[in-house]
C-alpha cells in the first residue's frame, strides 16, 4: 500500500473498542447459527471515514481512495470527483465490464465507470459493512497489494458500528446456474443460516494447475483463508495486456506471475494454494453486488467475474429462486460499536 491516512482528529476522539485486538474484534462479530436466528443482525457502516492511496492495476494512475461512513439502507455507492458524473450503485445491474476486472458504471455516461472494485467489495462484505459512501478520482480502485488485506487493514482503522435498520439477506430457495462450455457457477439452497463457497481452478501452468477450495464466510473465514491471497496472471500474457492498455500498474508487488512452474515473485506465495484461494476472493466480492448478505451455497468451476455476475442476474431474474428473509421478532442493540 502506497499511503495511508485515518483522519488523526476522529482517531483522538474514538472509544478505545475501536482499538481493540483482532481477535476482540472477531470475537464480536455475528457468527452463522446452524438454527434459524432469534434476533436480527442489524446493518452496519464505519465508524469514521478514512482514506488511502495507490496505483490502478490497469491504468497504471495515482488515485486517492476514500471511504465513508453511509446512513443505513445506503448500501455501497462510489462517487467519482473527478468527473461530473452521478454515483454509482455497487449492484449487479450497474456491471458494465467483466473482462479482466469487475467494472460499474453509469447507464447513461460511459466516462462514469469505476474499474476493478472486487478487492474492496470483498473486504467489505468479509468485515460485514453494508453502507459505505466510496469517493475516488480515477477511473479504478488502487489495487494496493493485489488482495483484500490492506482494504481490510482500512476498515479495521475506521471501525464500524450498527445502525437503526435490520441488515438485507437474502435465501436461495432452489438451484440456479450459469454455464459456458465446461465452465460454471451456480448458487443452491444452504440448510444452514451461512454463506459457503467453493471453488475449483484449472490452468495450464504448471505453477497453478487444479486446486480446489471451500469455505463458510463470517469474518473469521475471511480473514484467515482468503483475504491476503493475491491476484495473479501469466508472464506471457503480460506484453499482450500492456499492448491492449491493459496491467499498466501490475508488478510483482502487487501481482502473482507465474511462467510454466516458476512463480517469478522474489517472495514466493502467501499459501501453496493462493490461487484458488484468490478466486474464491473474487467470488465473495463479485456476490456482494447483489445488495445483500446471500444464504446459500455457491459453486463455481473455473469460474470468474463474468460467470459470477451473469449468475446473480439470473437468480434475480427469476423470483421463485430467492426471497428476501424478512425481520425477526428481536432487533439487536443499536449504536454501538460492531
Amino acid at each position: 500500500m502506497e499511503s495511508f491516512s485515518p483522519d488523526p482528529v476522529a482517531l483522538l476522539e474514538r472509544e478505545d473498542e475501536g482499538f481493540s485486538s483482532m481477535l476482540q474484534d472477531i470475537a464480536s462479530f455475528p457468527r452463522s447459527s446452524k438454527s434459524t436466528p432469534t434476533v436480527t443482525a442489524l446493518q452496519t457502516t464505519l465508524r469514521f471515514p478514512i482514506t488511502c492511496a495507490g496505483v490502478g492495476l490497469h491504468t497504471g494512475r495515482n488515485i486517492t481512495l476514500r471511504i465513508e461512513p453511509a446512513p443505513a439502507s445506503t448500501g455501497v455507492v462510489f462517487h467519482r470527483i473527478d468527473i461530473a458524473g452521478t454515483p454509482i450503485p455497487a449492484r449487479y445491474d450497474h456491471v458494465v465490464e467483466t473482462r479482466l476486472s469487475t467494472v460499474i458504471g453509469s447507464k447513461d455516461d460511459h466516462r462514469n465507470r469505476v474499474a476493478t472494485i472486487e478487492h474492496l467489495m470483498a473486504a467489505l462484505s468479509g468485515k460485514g459493512i453494508d453502507n459505505a459512501r466510496i469517493f475516488l478520482d480515477g477511473p479504478e480502485v488502487p489495487v494496493l497489494d493485489g488482495s483484500s488485506a490492506d482494504f481490510l487493514f482500512l476498515l479495521d482503522c475506521a471501525g464500524r458500528v450498527k445502525l437503526e435498520q435490520p441488515r438485507r439477506e437474502i435465501e436461495i430457495l432452489k438451484p440456479v446456474r450459469v454455464q459456458e462450455g465446461s465452465v460454471f457457477a451456480e448458487l443452491l439452497p444452504n440448510a444452514r443460516n451461512e454463506l459457503s463457497l467453493s471453488m475449483t481452478i484449472d490452468f495450464p501452468a504448471r505453477a497453478i494447475g487444479r486446486q480446489s477450495l471451500g469455505i463458510t464466510l463470517d469474518e473469521a473465514a475471511f480473514r484467515k483463508e482468503v483475504s491476503f491471497c493475491r491476484t495473479f496472471t501469466n508472464r506471457q500474457e503480460i506484453d499482450a495486456l500492456r499492448a491492449a492498455g491493459l496491467a499498466l500498474g501490475g508488478s510483482l508487488e502487487n501481482a502473482i506471475v507465474v511462467d510454466e512452474e516458476k512463480v517469478l515473485n522474489p517472495t514466493g506465495l502467501r499459501a501453496r494454494d493462493e490461487f484458488v484461494r484468490h478466486k474464491l476472493l473474487d467470488a465473495v466480492g463479485d456476490l456482494f453486488l447483489v445488495g445483500a448478505h446471500l444464504r446459500g451455497r455457491f459453486v463455481g468451476h473455473k469460474s470468474g467475474h463474468h460467470l459470477n455476475n451473469m449468475l446473480l442476474r439470473t437468480l434475480m431474474a427469476d423470483i421463485s429462486a430467492w426471497r428476501e428473509l424478512p425481520p425477526a421478532s428481536g432487533i439487536a442493540s443499536s449504536r454501538q460499536a460492531a
